[in-house]
């Protein structure tokens, strides 16, 4: 039974594999206390773009400086990818493994890899083995492939001098008895050794593993608290326990408990690994991982976005990583714009008051209410805001079609109408919403755009101030007035992605927007107290 623990390379994936030297001494002696066998150590690549720290290439001067422990394997990955690319294959592996074996500190190399580039990265087998190296290979995304499939794959392997045929649960989709049934699949043919790498979107990491280890699998992945890309992986504190239940021999978990209160549960929070209910519902569909991680660590993405990305995912295919993809998603209008509403009934010639979500709405409301009271601007509230009396509110604007599912209720109980693409959202919203006074005003996102039309606009992205902004403008308002839309901190990708939708809609309108609270944003500002 191997046990091998790959935190500096899957862990790297949430701090570009810049782990300390402090930490990674202390980590291997954690590993060896442990029972671990192989560590590996990150990845091994030519690919350099961007900072990332010395796991994400993983080479024998950066392992040579390290105190590895004796009776620790060293291993490090390559992704399939840089082995079937443009670059030829002999002159990459040249590259990455300049010398022997027994000139490396490296032992194990293992190659990730998807179906589509299995075959061709099997040839770099013999080459690494005529190295000297160990050889494992980890197949991807195999949880959704037929047995056929399978079965084929499990025959080209056997062609090859692998010491271990990994499988790995890429979306965290996969249960107990599919693990068995993949492990039927690939013993038709390969009778090597199998090996399981898992994730944890479904909590299910250290029971598929121990399945697999019962069906025959001798090696097994794990890495401490879990830490790896998107929910993570099997972890290393609890299989560690397990392996040496079944070795029958006392382990020594001291160090490892040591360095996860010292290093890791700090990083855990600062990252933010770990199953819930977003990974668990990218599991359940096979969608990538990455696409949770990366809107996780992108303050734009609410919880609607997260859902409504999910859903999208779901049902167009979300099963590989694309950033164009991710923003793609989040842009939930995609047919042509309709609408029957014209704004210019409600707006035109009239001076609006645009009420956001920030708290100088609450801050400043008697100043509010004063003004709107003498004045009597037409008032609209973004979504469900009620930072004022509700009866001074005219209309309530709204257009995330997640956003309106989670506040239907409300919208049907509150008396303003509402500005929303009634004809375009999805047919059960249309029906909670169909005993609700509606102003029917379509929208197209299209990038980096802004345009103004009788029944419909387009805009750059779905955020409702967008679709608030374009509406009153179709309106033919005289002005527009804002409250609460305070900002952000300056490095807070919400703040960036609002400069940028109000710097569009200058070049686009030459309607007077003016903030009468507090701002951060470069805006005309006028104070509430002096009108």
């Amino acid at each position: 039974m191997y046990l091998l623990d790959c935190t500096l390379r899957d862990g790297g994936y949430y701090n570009s594999w810049d782990f300390s030297q402090e930490v990674i001494e202390e980590y291997l002696e954690a590993m060896a206390a442990a029972g671990v066998n192989i560590v590996e150590l990150g990845l091994r690549s030519l690919k350099n773009s961007g900072f990332k720290g010395a796991s994400a290439f993983t080479t024998d001067d950066f392992i040579n400086s390290l105190p590895i422990p004796d009776g620790l394997t060293v291993g490090v990955m390559v992704n399939a990818s840089e082995l079937v690319g443009d670059t030829p294959q002999l002159e990459v592996l040249e590259a990455l493994f300049p010398v022997s074996a027994d000139e490396s500190p490296v032992d194990l190399v293992r190659i990730a890899s998807h179906v589509y580039e299995f075959e061709g990265a099997l040839q770099a087998v013999s080459w690494l083995t005529d190295k000297g190296y160990r050889v494992g290979f980890n197949l991807m995304q195999i949880a959704d492939r037929t047995e056929e499939e399978v079965i084929k794959l499990a025959q080209l392997a056997k062609e090859y001098p692998l010491d271990a045929l990994y499988f790995a649960d890429s979306m965290g989709s996969m249960m107990p008895d599919d693990v068995s049934k993949i492990i039927s699949w690939l013993r038709t043919h390969w009778d090597g050794a199998l090996g399981i790498h898992t994730h944890d979107n479904l909590n299910l990491a250290l029971s598929n593993t121990l399945r697999a280890i019962s069906e025959g699998v001798t090696w097994v992945d794990a890495t401490v608290t879990g830490m790896g890309r998107g929910p993570g992986n099997a972890r290393t504190e609890e299989l560690a326990i397990e392996v040496a239940e079944l070795r029958g021999k006392p382990t020594n978990l001291v160090p490892l408990m040591t360095i996860i209160r010292k290093y890791f549960k700090p990083m855990q929070i600062q990252y933010g690994w770990g199953s819930n209910p977003y990974y668990f519902l990218a599991g359940k569909y096979g969608i990538h991982p990455s696409y949770i991680q990366s809107m996780m660590a992108d303050s734009r993405y609410d919880e609607e976005d997260l859902l409504a990305v999910i859903d999208y995912l779901r049902n167009e295919g979300g099963k590989s990583f694309s950033t164009a993809t991710l923003n793609n998603a989040r842009e939930f209008y995609s047919t042509e714009p309709q609408g029957n509403w014209s704004p210019q009934e409600a707006f035109a010639n009239r001076d609006v008051l645009l009420l956001g979500a920030g708290p100088g709405v609450s801050r400043h409301r008697n100043a509010l209410e004063s003004y709107i009271k003498t004045h009597q601007p037409v008032v609209i509230a973004l979504n469900t805001q009620t930072g004022i009396d509700a009866e001074l509110i005219d209309y309530r604007i709204a257009c995330h079609p997640v956003r309106l599912l989670a506040d239907v209720e409300e919208h049907v109980s509150l008396p303003q109408p509402l500005i929303t693409p009634f004809s375009m959202l999805p047919e059960d919203l249309q029906s909670q919403l169909s005993n609700k006074e509606i102003k029917d005003f379509g929208i197209h996102v299209e990038q980096d755009k802004f345009a103004f039309q009788k029944n419909y606009c387009t805009v750059p992205s779905s955020l409702v101030v967008c679709y608030a902004l374009a509406a009153i403008t179709s309106g033919q308002a005289n002005r527009i007035w804002i409250a609460g839309f305070d900002g952000y901190s300056a490095d807070d990708p919400r703040a960036i992605e609002m400069k940028k939708v109000l710097r569009l809609y200058k070049e686009c309108s030459d309607l007077a927007i003016t903030a009468i609270t507090p701002t951060t944003y470069n805006l005309p500002t006028q104070s509430i107290y002096a009108m």
